[in-house]
């Protein structure tokens, strides 16, 4: 609990500094200590689950702990970039969802629920579809924000927080180059799971096989519609938050059902 309390308040207070800056400039960009209080954010949480599992003997894959997991992996792609791409004000919204995410693991972990008995091919199957969600979820942050400049644009109204985005442009070519990624990894993980996981296509699988196939497909129809058509804009937005909603039902949707619907 003292990891994931501090794991949050380094959250929070990254926020809170990012939060000053725009509202002093206009822009969070040269953040530095915001950045480096989310960058120790990111290894206390990562700690955190180190020593779970290490406590457990295996990795804990259960809702909650995916639920950090999926911050944790949202909170270090959003420093990684900041510096990188002038991407600073995107952690006003990751930061604190992964604050929350990472109390709300560490209250509502079980003791001895981790995934034990689970090959190595399997583990990484769900790390790679873990991490695929977590640059997914990125994606819908980019493609709203594009959508919102879009619309400003139209109306000639560049107010609010429209000015704090990226410019268009950019905005854009972030969008696309986090869907390849998340692309890319979700295909890593769904071959994963065709070569070892021994029935893929079992009654107790058969839901999120077919969710992660379909979010694949969007993906695969996005970005070929994009190079092809130039999709861009709303649409692009649309099928973005599409293939997050079904790869989020396959993973999160059948771990509530199952842990707390069923009680498995």
């Amino acid at each position: 609990m003292i990891l994931a309390a501090l794991a949050a308040l380094a959250y929070a207070l990254a926020a809170f500094g990012l939060v000053r800056r725009l509202q002093a400039g206009g822009s969070a960009h040269g953040a530095l200590w915001p950045l480096l209080l989310a960058g120790n954010g990111v290894l206390l949480q990562l700690g955190l689950h180190v020593w779970a599992g290490h406590l457990r003997g295996a990795p804990d894959l259960h809702f909650f702990a995916a639920l950090s997991l999926v911050s944790l992996g949202m909170a270090a792609l959003t420093v990684a970039a900041a510096r990188l791409e002038r991407l600073e004000a995107l952690g006003v919204v990751v930061f604190p969802v992964a604050a929350a995410c990472v109390l709300t693991y560490a209250l509502g972990a079980q003791p001895g629920s981790g995934s034990n008995d689970l090959p190595w091919p399997i583990l990484m199957h769900a790390w790679l579809a873990l991490l695929a969600y977590a640059a997914l979820a990125l994606a819908a942050l980019f493609a709203a924000g594009l959508w919102l400049q879009e619309r400003a644009l139209r109306q000639r109204r560049i107010t609010g927080v429209v000015r704090i985005l990226p410019p268009l442009t950019q905005s854009e070519s972030l969008l696309f180059r986090t869907l390849v990624a998340a692309f890319a990894l979700l295909t890593l993980a769904l071959a994963m799971g065709l070569v070892f996981v021994e029935n893929l296509f079992a009654q107790h699988l058969m839901h999120k096989t077919v969710l992660s196939l379909l979010s694949w497909t969007v993906l695969a129809t996005l970005l070929f519609g994009h190079w092809r058509w130039g999709w861009r804009g709303a649409k692009a937005a649309r099928w973005t938050l599409a293939a997050m909603l079904l790869l989020g039902l396959a993973f999160f949707g059948s771990r509530f059902v199952y842990e707390f619907l069923l009680a498995r």
